[in-house]
């Protein structure tokens, strides 16, 4: 899925070198063929992508639902995170080789050809293991939902997040009575907080890191902003670009300024300066991932979505969600197993909460447990404020939309083009994605694009 054109060919080429890692270590694929744990009758293959720390976290749940279903088997394989995971899952589905159950972001689940490569989930079933979509933000819910029927089981949402330094902003006079950063309301008030906690920086260190240099970051920025502005890209029917070129303008105008102005520094790699946030830098923009990060160099720090500089909050969303990878004639012990460990693991996500992620669970949000979480309980807002990308197939995660439109943003940002260029080669380039066709079925957006 790595671009248009994909064919058979350069999917199988792109497995070559594809690193799979099972809970306790290196391990081939399941097939079916081994040997069931001891005391199991029912086996579950699920591929993730998850490694770090959310591995380390995944492969506890796992192990959890082990120990409460000592009858069900699971073989899990945690495969090379990006693109070729994407592409190996869709290989697998194609040839009826996949796993019972996987894990894919929600916004690359329109661009995986719900029906014929994806399996959609039986809701009776999982309403008997707990889960229900009442249980679920509305917003987050309708993006699983594909012609009418359920893909994606949301596991999370893992956002972009303003990450700052209490000691620095409590120095510059930044900080509420409750502790946390004051909420600029337009730009002019957050470089006017930027300018302040610059004053109580230690010298040789940048006021913000906001990985200028990175086609992916400054794209999620852009997609959080333009949200606060109420942009839009396509309409109803995915047929016509609406992406508005002045609101784009005042967004990377808006991200430039943190450069020129010298708030973040140029030669400092790109990055978004999670080093010099432990020696001091007072912000840094990254996604809540860093938070087991910050909590080992104990940091005071909290977190906070991206500024609402625009009057709407909104921060980039994604989310990591459970799918049905197609199989001929799915049914049976296996399939109702997929069910009850995703419908466990989603239900049970205190654990997967440690890593920074937003459970996608709303009950999990309301217990002591998740609000005695720093600075998780902070940022918890962000659910009901998720900036997303345009529901079209060549959306989502490290998609196209991302590998073509992220690098414009990153010319505006760093001073290579001026806003009002860049934000026309985004428009153009928007233009020329909504008539392109999909590789999984040939189809474009508006004739098999999302209908939800």
């Amino acid at each position: 899925m790595g671009r248009p054109g994909l064919h058979r060919r350069q999917l199988l080429a792109g497995l070559g070198g594809l690193t799979v890692a099972g809970s306790f270590g290196f391990a081939a694929l399941g097939t079916g063929a081994d040997a069931l744990a001891s005391g199991a009758d029912t086996r579950v293959r699920y591929w993730n992508l998850f490694s770090g720390g959310d591995g380390y976290n995944m492969i506890a749940m796992l192990d959890a639902f082990r120990a409460e279903h000592p009858g069900i088997d699971v073989k899990d394989s945690t495969l090379q995170w990006g693109s070729p995971f994407y592409t190996k899952l869709a290989m697998a589905a194609a040839g009826n080789r996949a796993p019972d159950l996987g894990v894919m972001h929600l916004g690359r689940v329109t661009g995986f050809s719900p029906g014929r490569l994806l399996d959609p989930w039986d809701v009776d079933l999982l309403a008997e293991y707990g889960v229900r979509e009442a249980d679920f933000n509305p917003a987050l819910w309708k993006r699983a939902v594909i012609g009418g029927e359920l893909y994606a089981l949301p596991l999370d949402i893992h956002v972009q997040l303003c990450f700052y330094r209490r000691d620095v902003l409590r120095k510059a006079g930044l900080l509420g009575a409750d502790g946390r950063m004051l909420s600029p309301a337009s730009p002019d008030e957050w470089f006017a907080m930027l300018k302040e906690a610059r004053g109580a920086t230690k010298k040789g260190l940048q006021t913000i890191g906001l990985w200028h240099n990175d086609q992916n970051f400054q794209w999620w920025f852009f997609v959080a902003f333009y949200t606060q502005l109420g942009g839009t890209w396509f309409d109803a029917t995915d047929t016509e670009v609406t992406f508005d070129t002045d609101k784009a303008v005042r967004v990377l105008e808006f991200l430039r300024r943190h450069v020129a102005d010298g708030y973040a520094d140029p030669d400092y790699g790109g990055g978004a300066g999670a080093e010099q946030f432990v020696n001091g830098s007072p912000f840094c923009w990254e996604g809540n991932w860093s938070v087991p990060v910050f909590d080992s160099a104990e940091v005071d720090y909290g977190a906070t979505p991206l500024p609402p500089v625009f009057g709407r909050p909104a921060t980039h969303a994604e989310s990591h969600s459970f799918v049905l990878p197609h199989q001929a004639g799915r049914g049976g012990a296996a399939n109702e197993a997929a069910h009850r460990l995703a419908a466990y693991v989603v239900t049970h996500a205190r654990q997967w909460a440690a890593g920074g992620h937003i459970p996608a669970y709303t009950p999990t949000l309301s217990t002591a447990a998740y609000r005695a979480l720093k600075p998780q309980s902070e940022y918890v807002s962000a659910m009901d404020h998720q900036a997303t990308e345009p529901k079209v197939w060549f959306a989502g995660s490290t998609g196209i939309l991302a590998q073509r439109v992220g690098p414009i943003v990153v010319s505006a940002t760093t001073g290579s083009a001026s806003p009002e260029a860049a934000a026309r080669r985004m428009r153009s380039t928007l233009t020329r994605l909504l008539a392109t066709k999909n590789p999984m079925d040939g189809r474009t957006a508006a004739q098999g694009g999302a209908t939800a």
